[in-house]
């Protein structure tokens, strides 16, 4: 599972971001991949997951909203991955790597409470 942190902050979370009017979830979390890790990847291939709330990582009393995708692996192959925008890092984890963020308290709740349980499908 690829996590960011955004720069000035210790949660990882998924790449994504807040939606532009008249934008699906679909569109949104490709826009975001291009701006924030350069990646190119076309609406068609994302497959949905599910849609998910939890309190915000770094928003102190909101709560995200979030419709969640896999990208196929297929989908990035060959592609150069580049933080980029507002993030400082990111990681590939595994489930063993996810449990020790969250022990950490370093994984925003939306991954820790609903994401993690997605590992090693696919």
């Amino acid at each position: 599972m690829l996590l960011v942190r955004k720069r000035g902050t210790d949660a990882f979370m998924q790449p994504g971001g807040k939606l532009e009017a008249g934008e699906s979830g679909a569109e949104c979390l490709v826009r975001e991949l291009e701006e924030e890790l350069a990646l190119r990847i076309p609406v068609a291939v994302l497959e949905p997951l599910g849609r998910y709330g939890a309190l915000a990582a770094n928003e102190p009393d909101h709560v995200v909203d979030c419709e969640v995708f896999r990208v196929p692996a297929a989908a990035i192959e060959g592609q150069p991955i580049a933080v980029q925008a507002e993030l400082e890092e990111l990681r590939w984890s595994d489930a063993t790597d996810l449990a020790e963020l969250a022990a950490a308290g370093r994984l925003a709740p939306l991954t820790r409470d609903h994401l993690g349980r997605f590992l090693g499908e696919g």
